[in-house]
């Protein structure tokens, strides 16, 4: 159960319901997680920057590249809503997230992702080299601050314990080991 409960449309400010209706608007719904950041619309705002980074990035790494990216750090850090709403993405595309095919771009996002969940501080030199290589200095900026958001992202819906969206049900990350340890 939620630690916050979530905003109700009716009874919300004006404000707050252009935001519900621009999120409908974009995405046909509004999701558990912004339904409680509509609490306090700075902070609502500053995670909406999550899309404003991953718009600059997709023409430069390719949407796939950013989504595995994104289920990589999620997956990482126990997320439940952000893994599993990356888990779905991938398995609509057609992907399986246990078993992807990735490219040298994705692989190297993964990598990068994973390590990021798992230690920050001692991220491989491997992966910094792979960003060079293949990166001005300006991407990997915005590669690093996208994470940030995302990583910011698993822990307000972590501490928040917001709970899972009902369409990501069938894709919940946790699912297969709650199913394997019953």
């Amino acid at each position: 159960m939620s630690y916050i409960p979530m905003t109700e449309y009716d009874g919300a400010s004006e404000e707050v319901k252009r935001e519900y209706d621009d999120q409908t608007l974009k995405h046909g719904r509004i999701t558990n997680m912004k339904r409680t950041l509509l609490h306090n619309i700075p902070s609502f705002k500053a995670y909406m920057e999550w899309y404003t980074l991953f718009d600059e990035l997709k023409p430069v790494l390719g949407e796939r590249a950013l989504q595995i990216f994104s289920y990589a750090i999620s997956n990482g850090n126990d997320c439940e809503i952000c893994g599993s709403f990356f888990n779905k993405i991938l398995k609509d595309n057609g992907d399986d997230p246990d078993d992807l095919k990735l490219n040298e771009t994705e692989e190297l996002l993964y990598t990068l992702g994973t390590a990021i969940s798992v230690d920050p501080h001692d991220i491989p030199n491997f992966i910094y080299d792979g960003l060079k290589k293949h990166f001005s200095d300006e991407v990997i900026v915005t590669i690093f601050a996208f994470a940030g958001l995302m990583y910011a992202t698993n822990l307000f819906n972590t501490v928040c314990k917001v709970d899972l969206d009902e369409v990501l049900y069938d894709y919940n990350i946790f699912k297969k080991e709650k199913k394997s340890n019953g």
